[in-house]
């Protein structure tokens, strides 16, 4: 009897298991499975106590167990509750959330001063953006959030930015306040804060995983200025 019931939950488990294969992405798929295996592990334990396997089964359940709890607090550390990176240039604030990878910003000059980039639409947000004219720091900076935002908006661009997007991202001067602000830092941090604020923020918004070459050189500057000053 005890054999039927592990079988047919076998067979509902492995279902399940299926189901969610063909419907997750891969992004959710990963959380999933740090979620799901442990959990497995623990029912195959459960199973193993019903036939009988006691010492093997307690071994499974635990070892789930820790798992799980393993896994809950890798999570935790990496998650920076509430915690915000400020970039600021001639023409634009913008600010970036470490949790949500979202950018939000305000106008600083100009005939859309004042204005949150969130309450404009596209047709508004490209005039800002042929206002920012020379100013290659603001022009890059809002083409960052353009490119959150509206991921086709450069089709509707005039032809003439292309060499602008293609140029290298601007490094202008920076204070150490302005560093902090970037790397999301109360001013005084330790050289371990400053590095592991980094590495935070390049595994979100570094180029190669999608992000913006932008916003990762002023990380990058932030991160080396900082380090510079408490060498």
């Amino acid at each position: 009897m005890r054999w039927i019931f592990v079988i047919i939950a076998g067979l509902l488990a492995t279902g399940l298991i299926g189901w969610a294969f063909a419907r997750a992405d891969a992004a959710k798929l990963a959380a999933q499975l740090r979620i799901a295996g442990p959990l497995l592990i623990g029912a195959a334990g459960l199973a193993l106590l019903l036939l009988g396997r006691v010492q093997l089964g307690f071994m499974l359940i635990a070892g789930g167990g820790a798992l799980y709890a393993s896994g809950r607090r890798s999570r935790a550390a990496m998650k920076s509750p509430g915690r915000r990176s400020m970039v600021r240039t001639a023409a634009l604030d913008m600010e970036l959330d470490h949790d949500t990878g979202k950018l939000e910003g305000i106008v600083l000059a100009g005939r859309h001063e004042g204005k949150v980039l969130g309450a404009m639409d596209l047709s508004a947000l490209l005039e800002l953006h042929a206002d920012l004219g020379a100013d290659a720091e603001s022009s890059q900076l809002l083409e960052t959030y353009l490119d959150g935002r509206f991921p086709a908006w450069r089709k509707d661009a005039e032809a003439d930015m292309g060499d602008r997007q293609r140029s290298a991202p601007g490094s202008g001067a920076m204070t150490e306040q302005e560093a902090y602000q970037i790397l999301g830092l109360e001013a005084g941090a330790s050289t371990a804060d400053i590095r592991k604020a980094h590495r935070r923020l390049m595994q979100r918004l570094h180029p190669d995983l999608g992000g913006s070459s932008f916003l990762a050189a002023r990380i990058n500057q932030a991160k080396d200025l900082l380090l510079s000053v408490q060498d």
